[in-house]
């Protein structure tokens, strides 16, 4: 056991690396912090970044336990964060049960992240569906299909749902699922996280006080 808890310890040793980023000062951030984050996902976009929309989202439930998993952003404005997901999830419950959430954008080649605080609402059914439509048709039968977070049996189960749901729709458009849709994240803080040399990374965050955003450095 010994042996295999130094061996870990030494490949955790050779995964350090330095940051070497051009340093992030208060006259590098916009004022307003939905643009410098836009700024900031151009970047990852012009950088050919993997899934540059790709984040964390954290949520809990009623009593605080927590748990997260990894969506995609599907659009972003002055108003918030919108992701699509199925309502009977279980990030879907514990929206339901305390919409207090964080979303968290990590990257990495930029040597960035970015976390978003705030409260989750959903997006209007129009929102959904206008969506929705514009999706993939496998995602629209996938979304019928799912039951996301229950337990099954087997992926044949799975599998045998989506042909019998492709079968029955056939050529028919697919409507919207009563199960599915969309939540908007409204940010109350923002953190700008760039990496620095020595450990001494950057920091920046925003907060809404008395409905204006107020720009702090952090330590790191």
């Amino acid at each position: 056991m010994k042996k295999q808890e130094k061996k870990s310890d030494t490949a955790f040793h050779e995964l350090r690396k330095e940051y070497r980023a051009r340093p992030l000062g208060r006259n590098d951030l916009k004022k307003d912090p939905f643009d410098q984050f836009h700024r900031w996902f151009d970047e990852a976009i012009r950088e050919d970044i993997m899934e540059p929309n790709a984040f964390s989202l954290a949520t809990a439930t009623l009593e605080g336990l927590p748990s997260c998993r990894t969506l995609l952003l599907k659009g972003f404005t002055d108003k918030g964060l919108i992701f699509y997901t199925n309502y009977q999830s279980r990030k879907a419950h514990e929206i339901a049960a305390n919409p207090n959430a964080t979303a968290l954008f990590f990257w990495k080649e930029l040597d960035r992240q970015v976390c978003i605080e705030g409260v989750v609402k959903k997006v209007s059914v129009e929102e959904s569906m206008t969506y929705y439509a514009r999706r993939p048709r496998n995602s629209q039968v996938s979304a019928w299909a799912s039951q996301q977070g229950q337990k099954i049996t087997s992926r044949e189960v799975l599998d045998a749902e989506y042909a019998r749901l492709d079968e029955f729709y056939g050529e028919n458009a697919i409507p919207l699922p009563p199960h599915w849709g969309g939540f908007r994240l409204i940010p109350k803080r923002f953190e700008f996280w760039q990496g620095q040399e020595k450990r001494l990374h950057d920091r920046f965050q925003y907060t809404l006080l008395e409905g204006k955003w107020q720009i702090d450095r952090l330590s790191p």
